[in-house]
């Protein structure tokens, strides 16, 4: 895995990045690697490793190629709800070429008045015989365009809120379901963030992901394995921000020695190495709980919260390390720091975060009581 990174993804990462447009052949790569479905049983056409396996592997990626390693991860979010809530025809259906990487996936929830608020979803699903009719927008899904199977929150009955959720697996070419413009970023021009748009699109029912009405427990265990992957991903960020700081941090000369042997300079990598570690081994421990079998929510929470602040930190300190230059796009710290901002945002905020860590640590004490 990291000759791959080290060889083929790193040295194109930036122009990558660059280039605005999706990285075809680096995702095919993956697939070739037998690497989209690693902790996919090998009936279906994966590797039958666990979600520790995969977490290593995700940070290997995306410290080599950040739009590469984003595409990875949301493509899980497709698979893991299939292979959680699937009946054995659709994980033999749509699991198989997910593993193998003959399909990408994508996972639907956001809509223009539905981001940290699932519950406000209002993408219709009405039930018209054996199919199920959806109309509706999301909106920034990773992926989009791009992939050819996705998990679709819609809702069945939009007076009940959450639960009228209902999850849906959707095929790229079903009709009436189109795609909306690709948004503009701050940072990952080359990663796809589209409307999804049902007009009167039809779904077989066979094609509903556990049961009606169920779907808001789909997506929020989505959403816990996604912080994960978003927080192994800032990790990874953090990573290459260091990686990128410390050679130059020895090399820089100012009043005639190494920047490195100012103590300010010190205190900062100190700082960067520590807080990375500590961020790297709250998203193991995430990821070993669930391959345990053991209920991981609040560590991935915790995770995603502080892996995400620390590579905010850490890329901020990269680029005050560089000065000058870490301000111009010569040096890779600068789109660093920009792609930074992205895993305080996505797969819920920090703020929500911080909700849901309280809420369970409440509840754990309240269990004592």
């Amino acid at each position: 895995m990291r000759e791959f990174a080290d060889e083929e993804l790193a040295p194109k990462a930036q122009e990558t990045d660059e280039a605005g447009e999706y990285p075809a052949e680096n995702v095919a790569k993956l697939g070739e690697l037998d690497l989209m479905g690693i902790p996919v049983p090998e009936e279906h056409g994966g590797l039958g490793l666990d979600l520790l396996t995969w977490t290593g592997v995700a940070e290997i990626l995306g410290h080599a190629c950040s739009t590469t390693g984003a595409i990875f991860g949301a493509h899980i979010l497709a698979l893991y709800p299939i292979m959680t809530f699937g009946t054995d025809e659709q994980k033999q259906k749509f699991v198989t070429p997910l593993a193998t990487g003959e399909s990408i996936g994508a996972f639907g929830l956001t809509e223009p008045n539905a981001g940290s608020d699932a519950g406000s979803v209002a993408t219709r699903a009405v039930l018209d015989g054996d199919e199920y009719v959806l109309n509706g927008t999301k909106v920034f899904i990773t992926n989009g365009g791009e992939a050819e199977i996705y998990v679709i929150i819609a809702n069945v009955d939009l007076a009940r809120g959450a639960r009228g959720l209902t999850a849906f697996i959707v095929e790229k070419g079903t009709p009436g379901f189109s795609f909306g413009k690709n948004e503009r970023k701050m940072a990952y021009p080359s990663l796809s963030n589209r409307e999804l748009i049902f007009q009167d699109a039809r779904v077989p029912k066979e094609n509903m992901l556990g049961r009606e009405k169920r779907g808001f427990r789909v997506a929020m265990a989505t959403l816990a394995l996604g912080r994960i992957g978003m927080a192994i991903g800032a990790v990874a960020l953090a990573q290459a921000a260091l990686d990128a700081a410390v050679p130059y941090a020895q090399t820089r000369k100012q009043f005639g020695q190494s920047i490195s042997n100012f103590q300010a300079v010190q205190f900062m990598i100190a700082d960067m190495a520590t807080e990375i570690e500590a961020a790297r081994w709250l998203c193991y421990r995430a990821a070993w709980l669930k391959d345990q079998g053991m209920d991981f929510g609040k560590q991935a929470a915790m995770a995603k919260l502080y892996a995400s602040e620390v590579c905010g930190r850490v890329c901020d300190h990269a680029v005050q390390i560089h000065g000058g230059y870490g301000y111009i796009t010569d040096y890779p710290v600068e789109r660093y720091y920009r792609e930074a901002k992205l895993f305080q945002i996505v797969e819920g905020t920090s703020e929500i975060q911080r909700l849901v860590i309280a809420n369970k640590v409440l509840r754990e004490y309240q269990g004592q009581r």
